[in-house]
């Protein structure tokens, strides 16, 4: 059988199969490596993939669709037409075209494959590339992290001494950046982070936006055709800053030739902003693994947009060394799931080894929290699964009755790494009961269970009588983007508390916040409890209190982020 591996791209995907030399990139009808992510419908009602949908899609995009893999795992509809389609049924029409590719070159029927997936993708997302593949005809045992098939394609399983890579994967809409470490033929997943709503689509956009501010136009004054014709000369006008300092962007929009000049230092200014973004989740992947950049060995650049100038400016200004660039950039992560392939038919070629994976978001339940005058508080966030924990693991928190008499304990599963419930996902929840007691004298064990396949089962055991109830989490809701996020931050900043009106309070609060997501462990649990604590002392409304407070979670909030990571 031949081992195959599937990079399902934002942008553009790919084939690859596993032979004695190696792996190698199977070309598609056209004779191209990269397959664009592109599916449109022609006047006949035939479904069109790849570079013919992609030019369909200036002309007809109507009837056209693109960008989806960042909308997998949800309930979003794509209308083609008269047709409607969820985004993992667009990918399984790529999937098929990469399929039948395969088979035409090869000559053989293709049946099983390795599919890559974002490192930072959610349980949700994972199951619903999954499915793609089964809608394609694909037996698919196993996904493999984008940056560990990265990794498998520059060979770092083969190095004798043990070694950290540091994978930048920024595609055409999602970035990711993982830590690996390879050691005792263990190829380990350390940490990853990333941003599934940032990518080479949102630096076109940037390009766009200057287009129509130079010309005085709103995105609202364009029809369709118009905007997908400034699209396509975005993407053009940023492939060529890679040959040029100076590019020219040509459009024609309500019957006028429009043109605009501008330059690489005005395009590096004006997409500052998505720099930054992609900084974070290096220093969060960082932290998280307990690593300097001096720990860092080797930096791997993964994704068509690390081909950008600004791109690789900005990863050698950062690590302050050169990436390895010597694998094409598009191709890596296919030719990397073909090793995994080989690895998972035991190739004699290729030495065993293990592979590890992390869960990527923190799993935990709610909450209630003793506040001042000695009430309880519900709706605070407690973490029993960490972000980039090692999986397969089970872990067990144990939980006590709030009230006198209570009589049913209700257990909500959440995803997500903010301090107040409402602000993660909602995964589902259970209800137990419990006899009736005094406060605190009735308890339940919650075990969460999370496996290599993205499953996570809860269980939860009153320890007083044995019963147990148990659910498992197989379809999850999809991420939150940044925005949505914003938005339900924002309306906390109503609460009817007048000392959090003071702008230097509300900033403590909001870093706290901040510093409650990007950190684990004991450094977390102490954030969450100084934040209570500052809480407490504005209800009581005592100034000379409040100041002093808040001098002393200041001083705490400058210590956690005094370390030199950078």
């Amino acid at each position: 059988m031949v081992s195959i591996g599937i990079d399902l791209g934002t942008t553009n995907s790919s084939i690859s199969y596993w032979t004695e030399d190696g792996p190698v990139i199977i070309p598609n009808s056209l004779g191209e490596a990269l397959t664009p992510s592109v599916v449109s419908i022609d006047d006949n009602g035939d479904i069109l993939v790849g570079r013919i949908a992609k030019e369909r899609q200036i002309t007809h995009p109507e009837l056209s669709a693109s960008v989806f893999k960042r909308t997998m795992g949800t309930r979003k509809i794509y209308r083609l037409g008269d047709k409607k389609f969820l985004s993992e049924e667009l990918s399984a029409l790529v999937l098929k075209s990469l399929k039948e590719d395969a088979e035409n070159y090869l000559g053989i029927p293709i049946s099983e494959a390795v599919i890559s997936v974002p490192a930072y993708f959610s349980d949700a997302q994972r199951k619903a590339t999954k499915r793609a593949g089964e809608l394609a005809g694909l037996k698919v045992d196993r996904l493999i992290t984008e940056p560990t098939a990265a990794a498998l394609a520059y060979g770092i399983h083969n190095r004798k001494n043990d070694t950290k890579v540091l994978v930048f994967d920024l595609g055409g809409g999602t970035f990711d950046v993982s830590i690996l470490e390879f050691f005792d033929n263990v190829m380990e997943v350390r940490a990853v982070a990333g941003d599934n709503y940032l990518g080479g689509e949102d630096f076109t956009e940037v390009l766009i936006n200057m287009f129509l501010n130079h010309h005085k136009i709103g995105k609202e004054d364009l029809d369709d055709v118009s905007y997908a014709m400034l699209r396509k000369e975005a993407e053009v006008a940023k492939r060529a800053f890679g040959e040029s300092r100076h590019v020219t962007m040509t459009c024609a929009i309500h019957n006028e030739i429009l043109t605009y000049d501008l330059t690489i230092e005005e395009y590096e200014k004006s997409v500052k902003g998505l720099l930054n973004r992609l900084r974070e989740p290096v220093e969060r992947a960082l932290n998280d693994s307990n690593l300097k950049l001096g720990d860092i060995e080797s930096i791997i650049l993964v994704g068509g947009a690390t081909k950008l100038p600004v791109i690789r400016h900005f990863v050698s200004k950062l690590f302050g060394k050169l990436a390895y660039v010597n694998i094409n950039p598009d191709e890596v992560v296919a030719l990397g799931a073909s090793v995994q392939a080989a690895l998972k038919g035991k190739d004699a070629a290729l030495k065993e080894i293990i592979l590890t994976d992390v869960c990527p978001y923190t799993l935990g339940t709610t909450i209630s929290v003793k506040k001042a005058h000695g009430h309880y508080e519900s709706g605070y966030f407690l973490p029993i699964i960490e972000r980039n924990t090692v999986i397969p693991v089970s872990r067990v928190e144990t939980l006590y009755t709030v009230y006198d008499n209570q009589t049913m304990i209700n257990v909500e599963i959440l995803q997500g790494e903010s301090r107040l419930s409402k602000d993660n996902i909602y995964l589902g929840e259970l209800n137990i009961p419990v006899p009736p007691r005094k406060a605190g004298e009735e308890a339940v064990d919650i075990r969460y269970t999370y496996d290599i396949n993205g499953i996570l089962e809860v269980e939860v055991t009153v320890l007083s009588t044995g019963v147990k109830r148990s659910m498992v989490i197989e379809k999850n809701p999809g991420n939150m983007s940044k925005e949505e996020i914003a938005e339900r931050l924002e309306s906390l900043s109503h609460l009817k508390i007048h000392p959090r009106e003071n702008h230097e309070n509300k900033l403590l609060i909001a870093r706290g916040e901040r510093l409650f997501q990007e950190s684990l462990g004991s450094t977390r649990q102490l954030i969450g409890n100084i934040l209570k604590e500052f809480e407490d002392v504005l209800e009581r409304q005592d100034l000379r209190e409040i100041e002093e407070m808040r001098k002393k979670v200041k001083d705490t909030f400058d210590s956690i982020e005094g370390r030199e990571d950078f």
